[in-house]
């Protein structure tokens, strides 16, 4: 790429842990100049349509990034970011780097390479929180006979668990609802897991959703045993059995 303004240009996701398949999307990130950042980011669409052509976009004018679906059936995600932006993460661990002028991103990948995910003592609050609330609004729209807003609630009980799974190992939980790569061949679980997952599985039966709940609740309680010990959160089971008695699920 012949432009002094573009400062890095560099693959995530499958491309940078080398597990693609016909399958996978094109994470692209693209570092430029902090004073040109604007114009890069008003122009994104214009930018992606002469890498061939497009079906459609996945769009929002004010972010810094966009979604292209060309007509090979190729997704791109591209994002634009400013050099200040970027410091090292787990999120940095694997990538693959095309372009590099002054070896800004080869100094972060490998500061990043150094870093391991710990969950903290918040994060492990919050994502109880997040299962108590789900456990609740889940039993509140079956009752309800709002199916696809219950199945909705399940699905992120599920991943709940799944989220719990990965603090425990020491990997980084995708944002709520991300289910990419939970399952399938590049999967980061084990047997037994994915099993467990395979299980919990539901229809749109009020009866069957809350039979499902009471399934995931003892995975969900020694996980949440075992994340306390080790971030030193207070794991009062009576309070827990209190919250989840609230909709007969103990």
């Amino acid at each position: 790429m012949n432009d002094e303004n573009v400062l890095s240009v560099f693959y995530g996701g499958s491309i940078g842990n080398q597990n693609t398949d016909l399958y996978s999307d094109i994470d692209l990130r693209i570092v430029v100049n902090d004073k040109v950042f604007e114009n890069y980011r008003q122009r994104k669409k214009q930018r992606a349509e002469k890498w061939g052509r497009v079906l459609f976009f996945e769009d929002n004018p004010e972010a810094r990034h966009t979604v292209a679906h060309y007509e090979t059936f190729v997704k791109v995600d591209v994002f634009y970011y400013k050099a200040e932006e970027i410091h090292s993460s787990v999120w940095l661990k694997n990538i693959k780097i095309v372009q590099d002028i002054h070896g800004f991103m080869e100094n972060v990948s490998k500061k990043s390479m150094k870093l391991s995910y710990v969950p903290t003592l918040q994060e492990v609050e919050n994502w109880r929180n997040k299962f108590f609330a789900y456990a609740h609004e889940t039993y509140r729209r079956a009752m309800r006979s709002e199916f696809y807003y219950a199945l909705r609630c399940l699905d992120n009980l599920r991943f709940c668990v799944v989220t719990a799974w990965y603090m425990e190992n020491g990997i980084q939980p995708n944002s709520l609802g991300d289910w990419g790569k939970v399952e399938g061949e590049r999967s980061k679980l084990k047997d037994w897991q994915l099993s467990l997952l395979a299980q919990w599985d539901s229809n749109r039966d009020s009866i069957e959703i809350m039979k499902t709940i009471k399934q995931i609740i003892p995975q969900f309680k020694k996980v949440h045993h075992r994340l306390c010990k080790r971030v030193g959160a207070t794991e009062d089971s009576e309070w827990v059995d209190e919250i989840l008695e609230l909709c007969n699920f103990c």
